[in-house]
């Protein structure tokens, strides 16, 4: 099976490529300078805001989840909400809700925080499932409905996710069905241990953070989106990522397979990788980079193996076993 080869034009040589390159390290070079010692995470989560992904970020408590989000946020200059997950949280606190004004003898919609450009969704479980199929419609389709009336949602749209390990007491897993309209898992990790120091001595990045001003405007952040859809993809590069999809699926390791969905997001995912590292086409090495962040949490391991960890280790070995193009 093989995908028809990309046929939008291909990138412009010159201001065009530089001015791209101009804006994402601009980015990234912001957030690095309160998120310290995650260059990589960084560029994943700028990947996956070009791609027009959404992200989850997941780890143990107190490593920055958080903090990455907001940076990546206030870098922005879009219009931003935080929503804080628990058990208590209604759809409505998240979509709005309609309201009956007496004098107009007619409902109003009240927008909720969804309607926002970065909706950072903190703790997402941490409220019960009912609560978390509220984000379906609205990470897949970019609108929601409530009361039988569509709205559609700004431009651009991102959801940033944050949860902490399911083992931790308190907290409902996520079902497949939301994991999958998530285009990248990060995971932080602990800071290395220069970087944790100067964190120590400077007294955190609080301070830093909220002094944070937006370094790249909306319209640029359109462009690049865009601009990811004019990168290349070869005939073997597609057949290279449809027969990684494929081990997935195949394998004996595993009990779910990668979707449709994550396949195109794989896709989408290796030209922004592409577009970051300055090329109009994308290469191995780029589906290669991002097969664990859009790859892991969306297998299922079988033996009772859900950890995402464990699910990074088993997308490894498939990169390693399936032949490269050449």
């Amino acid at each position: 099976m093989t995908l028809p080869s990309v046929t939008r034009a291909p990138l412009r040589a010159g201001r065009d490529e530089s001015g791209a390159s101009e804006i994402i390290r601009r980015l990234e070079t912001q957030v690095a300078t309160v998120v310290r010692g995650k260059p990589e995470v960084i560029r994943q989560a700028v990947v996956c805001l070009l791609a027009r992904g959404h992200m989850l970020i997941e780890d143990v408590p107190g490593v920055g989840k958080t903090t990455l989000a907001q940076a990546l946020a206030r870098s922005l200059g879009l219009a931003f909400q935080r929503i804080q997950f628990t058990s208590d949280l209604l759809p409505s606190d998240i979509l709005g809700i309609s309201v009956f004004r007496q004098t107009q003898q007619e409902f109003e919609f009240i927008p909720g925080p969804i309607f926002s450009n970065v909706v950072l969704a903190d703790e997402i479980n941490r409220t019960s499932p009912k609560t978390q199929s509220a984000l379906l419609e609205a990470m897949s389709e970019r609108q929601v409905s409530v009361d039988r009336v569509r709205h559609s949602l700004p431009e651009p749209f991102v959801v940033i996710a944050t949860q902490n390990p399911l083992e931790y007491v308190g907290t409902f897993p996520l079902p497949e069905s939301q994991l999958d309209r998530f285009m990248m898992s990060l995971r932080l990790g602990y800071p290395p241990r220069e970087e944790e120091k100067i964190l120590l001595l400077m007294g955190g990045v609080q301070d830093k953070l909220a002094k944070l001003e937006a370094t790249v405007t909306r319209d640029e952040v359109l462009e690049l989106q865009r601009s990811v859809e004019r990168v290349r993809v070869a005939d073997k590069i597609a057949d290279y990522l449809l027969e990684l999809a494929r081990e997935t699926r195949s394998s004996k390791e595993f009990l779910l397979g990668i979707s449709t969905r994550a396949v195109q997001n794989f896709l989408r995912a290796a030209q922004a990788m592409a577009l970051c590292e300055g090329r109009d086409c994308v290469v191995p090495d780029d589906l290669q980079r991002l097969a664990g962040p859009v790859l892991s949490h969306r297998v299922v391991l079988k033996g009772g193996a859900t950890t995402l960890e464990g699910c990074r280790e088993a997308v490894k070995g498939i990169v390693r076993r399936v032949a490269v193009p050449v």
